[in-house]
């Protein structure tokens, strides 16, 4: 029992805190089913870490000298050195992905671009508010609503935020039912949402699939050239999906691939989530300006469509440009339910998939632009 009142005793009320934010990851994790594959990992791993003295992290033990903790060393090794973890889950990512709807109608590619807007805004804006221009391209890149991403940026550029800004990032994702159909609706009226557009996919050939994810990848590391690694290895997962000769890789890694890394880089990025760190001013001023990136994003998808309208005979739904960012295939689905809300007859699904996809694109691609620039 004096072992146990020793060990209450040393809790810090900034570890109470974090003990608290596990608590709410694995709620949200279980009962609201938002993003579960990383919430619940991410939100027992904050608790492990902030456990006094606790032993998955490198600790100096009198008699035994230091000892290696398992969540700090996948840390160093999976993240912090190789940056592996979020690469390897970009290969799942890409053997999920069905390129076709953007490659039929490639105007799409368009909106993918649009949608980076928030990104570099919050640059600015981070900048502005004091943070290090290391931090605040890391903080930026939240607004791709892609957590890998946004992992391996803050991890490159050396950020202090890298906790913070993942569940930012995460976090968002899993909110993007609640968070774009308020950003949506705040500058499109009923009228604009309930625009039809007819689907007329185009025929895309085998060859046409297979080069797609080569050319992609040559073309980005010549503009990017440090977004190859981002880049690359979502194409290659794609070319896995589409060469049809390795369909058993293509589903391991889709899936058994996919949710083993999700789960050790859940576990792994709460090393990042130790009290000392995590409690700060700093962290509500991420989270809130996360969110900013992540509804100019959306709002930047509407207003370009909006745009295109006016020098178009065709018009097209403006939510379609929503579904821009990286959230894949939330988006898309949001963007569908929208649609039909407003009318009936009003089927957005695979024009919303293909401006979906080319956000997958567009933010490994802003990722590598702000390696780039910011390195």
């Amino acid at each position: 029992m004096e072992f146990l009142w020793e060990g209450l005793l040393s809790i810090t009320w900034q570890q109470v805190v974090m003990y608290v934010v596990g608590a709410v990851l694995i709620w949200l994790a279980i009962k609201k089913e938002y993003e579960p594959t990383l919430l619940l990992p991410m939100g027992f791993g904050a608790i492990l870490v902030n456990l006094p003295s606790s032993g998955v992290l490198n600790q100096v033990m009198e008699g035994a000298g230091e000892t290696h903790g398992i969540i700090q060393w996948l840390f160093e090794v999976g993240i912090s050195t190789s940056e592996a973890f979020p690469l390897l889950l970009f290969i799942g990512i890409g053997a999920m992905i069905d390129f076709g709807p953007l490659l039929s109608n490639p105007k799409m590619f368009l909106f993918g671009a649009a949608a980076q807007f928030g990104i570099f805004l919050t640059i600015v804006l981070a900048a502005l508010l004091g943070f290090e221009i290391k931090d605040a391209a890391s903080i930026g890149i939240i607004g791709a609503a892609d957590g890998p991403t946004s992992i391996l940026v803050s991890q490159v550029l050396g950020s202090n935020y890298i906790g913070p800004i993942a569940v930012a990032a995460y976090s968002y994702m899993a909110l993007v039912p609640i968070i774009q159909p308020a950003a949506i609706k705040l500058v499109t009226t009923k009228k604009e949402r309930a625009i039809k557009m007819e689907y007329r996919p185009n025929q895309v050939t085998k060859t046409t699939r297979i080069l797609f994810p080569i050319m992609v990848t040559f073309v980005a590391g010549l503009v990017a050239p440090a977004s190859v690694s981002l880049v690359g290895f979502l194409m290659f997962g794609n070319l896995i999906r589409e060469c049809g000769v390795l369909n058993r890789l293509s589903e391991t890694a889709q899936n058994d691939l996919a949710n083993l890394i999700t789960l050790l880089l859940g576990i792994t990025i709460s090393f990042s989530m130790r009290a000392d760190q995590f409690v700060t001013v700093q962290t509500i001023m991420i989270m809130a300006l996360g969110l900013v990136a992540f509804i100019f994003d959306t709002i930047a998808g509407v207003v370009f469509a909006k745009i295109l309208n006016v020098f178009s005979k065709t018009k097209m739904n403006p939510m379609v440009g929503a579904a821009g960012i990286s959230a894949f295939p939330m988006s898309a689905r949001i963007v569908e339910k929208m649609g039909i809300a407003a009318n009936n007859q009003n089927h957005l699904l695979m024009h919303a998939v293909g401006a979906n996809v080319s956000g997958q694109i567009a933010s490994a691609v802003a990722g590598g632009i702000i390696l780039g620039f910011f390195m």
